[in-house]
């Protein structure tokens, strides 16, 4: 097993041995960072492709001042925008006005009450604007100004797209926490 440093050296000479082995070493990591952003696996997966693609054709642009996956996963959220943007004409619009936002009254939720399918269910279920806003904010770690330039859009749509985006998860994870307890109560 070649180390990271090896594998970047020859990825840059085009090696076919290290490409694979860096797709072997990264691909489920990176899978993961597709799927936050995707509608589903399918699409997860042309995102994971083409961000291996752009990572083996500009590998030799990394210069080792940061961490190696961070740069990684950044090539990645950066193809899944790409890929939001093109296909943003044909998918199915909601209105932002159309989203009210409503407080439940639940402040937290126990962190181990929602299994990790679920909160990726609920996550998906969010428009794709909102998805890509929760996601680079609260995930990524991305300034809203930052988020704003990526996507092409105002700061204060960035951070109305985040609070409405909290608000829906919110509302959805107490609608689920009530049918568990209610399929609890009847069984």
């Amino acid at each position: 097993m070649m180390s990271d440093p090896q594998i970047i050296e020859l990825c840059a000479k085009h090696n076919r041995k290290a490409q694979q082995e860096l797709y072997d070493k990264y691909s489920r990591l990176l899978l993961g960072v597709c799927l936050r952003y995707a509608t589903d696996r399918a699409e997860a997966e042309d995102i994971l492709q083409d961000s291996f693609l752009k990572i083996f054709y500009s590998i030799k642009d990394f210069t080792g001042s940061g961490s190696f996956i961070g740069w990684l996963r950044k090539v990645a959220v950066n193809t899944a925008i790409t890929h939001y943007h093109k296909n943003l004409k044909y998918r199915y619009h909601i209105e932002i006005e159309e989203f009210v936002s409503t407080e439940t009254g639940v402040t937290s939720f126990e962190e181990d009450f929602f299994t990790s399918d679920e909160l990726y269910m609920v996550l998906n279920e969010l428009p794709p604007g909102y998805r890509m806003v929760f996601n680079l904010y609260a995930v990524e770690g991305y300034k809203h100004k930052e988020i704003a330039e990526m996507l092409g859009i105002d700061t204060n749509t960035s951070k109305s797209q985040y609070s409405r985006a909290k608000a829906v998860i919110r509302d959805k994870l107490e609608k689920l926490g009530k049918l568990r307890n209610s399929y609890s109560e009847n069984s």
